[in-house]
């Protein structure tokens, strides 16, 4: 049992952690209780990986406000309601595999300024705070963050111990990440959220 398919996760078996591993990309989300690493690569974009500590289920989300325009308030609720969805698509996995909300302890990354041309709207840095800000107002606690800086990062999860290691990125041997991210966000452009997520 572990989460909603809606991804299809590109499962792995990790080679140097000698386990099985799960990678998600911008937009993914994954939520399990098997002793599977989570992995994600990270440039402007956050992760929160948020666990249950008491029956050790943990999941991983990998987002990106879609809107750069900080100038226009009307955007800027609207990145955030973006934001808001993509955390509670996690949150309510997580529920239905048996974890309790007022449990739950967060690990956040990412947010760094990686995407060239792009520093003027502080991409990196408003999704950092979008995700501070949403994880306070819901009384999730914060166990251990890395965030902005300028390097992509990756990052690898394991749910069953609530372990976080992170590697900092310091040269691009290619624009895969910057590529990923600038998809990602023409498609969230084009596809805003419809409907609200409620918590059960």
């Amino acid at each position: 049992m572990s989460a909603d398919s809606q991804f299809q996760p590109n499962r792995y078996h990790d080679r140097h952690f000698d386990c099985d591993a799960v990678k998600i990309l911008p937009g993914e989300y994954y939520a399990t209780v098997e002793q599977t690493l989570i992995v994600t690569v990270l440039g402007s974009c956050v992760s929160v990986c948020l666990r249950d500590p008491l029956l050790n289920i943990g999941g991983m989300n990998h987002f990106l406000l879609p809107n750069d325009d900080a100038t226009n308030i009307a955007s800027v609720s609207e990145s955030a309601r973006y934001g808001v969805f993509a955390m509670e698509l996690l949150i309510n996995q997580m529920l239905k595999l048996g974890a309790s909300k007022n449990r739950l302890e967060a690990k956040i990354f990412g947010g760094g300024n990686v995407l060239r041309g792009l520093t003027l709207s502080n991409v990196g840095q408003r999704n950092a705070e979008f995700v501070v800000d949403y994880l306070k107002a819901e009384n999730i606690p914060i166990m251990a963050s890395d965030l902005l800086d300028e390097y992509p990062r990756k990052v690898y999860f394991f749910p069953s111990t609530g372990k976080v290691l992170v590697r900092k990125i310091k040269s691009l041997h290619n624009t895969t990440i910057m590529d990923r991210e600038s998809e990602y966000r023409m498609r969230i452009r084009q596809s805003a959220p419809s409907g609200d997520v409620d918590l059960f």
